[in-house]
């Protein structure tokens, strides 16, 4: 089954200023979250956040500047997630 991925307003307003390349990168992301869900050990520093039981985030580019993408599981039964921020490591909500 299938997850669906909405990205908040301030995330899409976020991704939009980021460059095309970047923006692909999160469109990859993206993709794999619907197909296969909240983990993406495959990403660069995926994890948890501490003491949450359901917010992740992942590098979709290392470097300078490194790009970070935070999202929630809003609700496991009919599986959905919340991309919540899209940037720069530095702005980063954690």
């Amino acid at each position: 089954m299938v997850w669906q991925v909405t990205v908040t307003r301030k995330a899409a307003k976020q991704l939009s200023k980021l460059p095309k390349h970047i923006q692909a990168c999160f469109d990859r992301l993206a993709k794999e979250l619907e197909v296969e869900g909240p983990v993406q050990p495959n990403w660069s520093h995926f994890g948890k956040f501490k003491g949450s039981e359901n917010q992740y985030h992942c590098h979709i580019k290392s470097g300078r500047p490194t790009y970070v993408v935070c999202w929630a599981v809003t609700d496991k039964e009919i599986r959905l997630m919340e991309v919540y921020y899209v940037g720069t490591h530095e702005n980063a909500p954690y």
